[in-house]
């Protein structure tokens, strides 16, 4: 993409998603998402009615009166966005795109870290890691995110979750918020690496896709390709138990991506690039409240 037209599509993106973020999103994220716990802050003279376990014994002793002390929420996070960025992201036959419609999410998501003070990094990822972000703050991060979001070109095609979740568990040491952004069309199995890594860092997972990918439209012979594999086959859609058989197998491979989350514990939302992903998000932000 041309610098110009790349510098366009990224201020595009900006202005829809910082709006999103501070007008829909800000006070559902911060209450979805809490900080890392209490952190002392300091300590003043003991008064009526406060928890006699938070005195300083040590303070009190120095000034023969009673001391305590003082919590507070220590709010401040880091964000990791994981995004999917294998073959099957140019998929797109309604409404948009699914890498149109990550880099969207993608971005509400990193401005809205940015208006709560957190940290915000990313990890690209197809059957290996593509390229490494690391967690920092400000408006120049995150504007160099979204370029990366819209330009990014991976030099491989297939998808491999587990290794990235694998990176991320060994990589960011302290506990993190972690959106891991994908179809979720992968041929390996992630439910043991997305266990581990959901036990120490909080994992919420986001599917994205497209219609066409879940049902077959009745239009004849039609050539697919796995946009991953790059392997093509011809396909007669005009037969009802063809398309039968596909809509079965989405829904075989939907209920184990599901089954996936539910073993591990995590939070996910499905959303199809056709969708009002602000309601998706909004809604998913409202069931961690």
């Amino acid at each position: 993409m041309e610098t110009s037209e790349l510098l366009k599509k990224v201020r595009q993106i900006e202005i829809k998603t910082r709006g999103l973020s501070r007008n829909v999103f800000a006070g559902q994220y911060h209450s979805a998402f809490k900080g890392r716990g209490m952190a002392f802050s300091e300590v003043r003279e003991y008064s009526y009615g406060d928890d006699t376990r938070d005195i300083d014994w040590n303070v009190t002793a120095r000034y023969s009166k009673p001391y305590v002390k003082v919590f507070e929420e220590e709010r401040e996070l880091t964000v990791m966005l994981l995004i999917d960025v294998s073959g099957s992201k140019n998929f797109g036959t309604v409404g948009a795109m699914k890498q149109d419609i990550t880099t969207e999410i993608a971005a509400t998501l990193a401005f809205s870290a940015i208006q709560n003070n957190d940290k915000i990094g990313v990890i690209f990822f197809s059957d290996k890691i593509e390229k490494f972000i690391p967690p920092q703050k400000g408006k120049k991060h995150i504007l160099y995110i979204i370029r990366e979001l819209i330009d990014f070109q991976p030099e491989n095609t297939d998808t491999n979750i587990a290794q990235v979740l694998q990176y991320l568990t060994n990589i960011i040491k302290k506990r993190c918020t972690t959106f891991l952004i994908s179809d979720y069309i992968d041929r390996n199995d992630y439910v043991h690496a997305l266990t581990i890594a959901n036990r120490k860092h909080d994992v919420v997972a986001i599917q994205v896709y497209d219609k066409r990918e879940s049902q077959l439209p009745n239009v004849g012979l039609m050539k697919i390709r796995d946009a991953e594999s790059g392997k093509e086959e011809w396909v007669d859609t005009s037969v009802g138990k063809v398309r039968q058989a596909y809509a079965q197998w989405w829904a075989g491979r939907q209920t184990a991506m599901l089954n996936a989350f539910t073993k591990s514990r995590v939070d996910s939302v499905s959303i199809q690039t056709d969708d009002d992903y602000v309601k998706a998000l909004l809604n998913l932000f409202h069931q961690r409240s």
